[in-house]
């Protein structure tokens, strides 16, 4: 018997929503990533992407554990002295709150070519509203998935 080897016409995308109002962060991106990859699926082939499309919405209200919530993220401008950082509680209450669940799916993703046309299936809003209703998509409960996922 030969090893199954998934090719574009054996791919079968679906939508995928969740909420992620009260869920931790390191958790909902663990699952979001694996959903994206395509590791839930039975025909897993690690060089195609065979990933969902996910939808993730209330990117504003997801939690952060311990002291994360004071931890600096850095980055630099390209000048010299450019350093910059803001605290993962500033960029949550700023402008782009959907950028700390962004980062940390892309963290939990390989470092390669495949990973970065993975993270184009994965659109994260701030608010309850998304733009995708005519795709129909699935719920997906994280919440009912482990009692850990939420913050008590």
């Amino acid at each position: 018997m030969k090893t199954f080897s998934a090719t574009l016409a054996d791919i079968d995308r679906k939508w995928i929503l969740i909420d992620a109002e009260g869920l931790v962060l390191g958790r909902l991106a663990s699952i979001i990533a694996m959903r994206l990859r395509g590791k839930h699926k039975a025909t897993f082939t690690p060089s195609m992407n065979m990933g969902d499309n996910v939808i993730v919405i209330n990117a504003e209200k997801v939690q952060v554990t311990g002291r994360k919530r004071d931890k600096p993220n850095y980055w630099h401008t390209g000048y010299p002295g450019g350093i910059k950082s803001r605290t993962t509680g500033q960029i949550l209450a700023g402008k782009h709150p959907e950028r700390v669940v962004m980062q940390a799916v892309r963290r939990m993703l390989p470092g390669n070519r495949l990973s970065r046309r993975q993270m184009t299936n994965l659109r994260v809003y701030a608010g309850t509203g998304h733009p995708h209703e005519a795709q129909q998509p699935e719920i997906l409960n994280v919440k009912s998935m482990n009692k850990k996922n939420t913050r008590s």
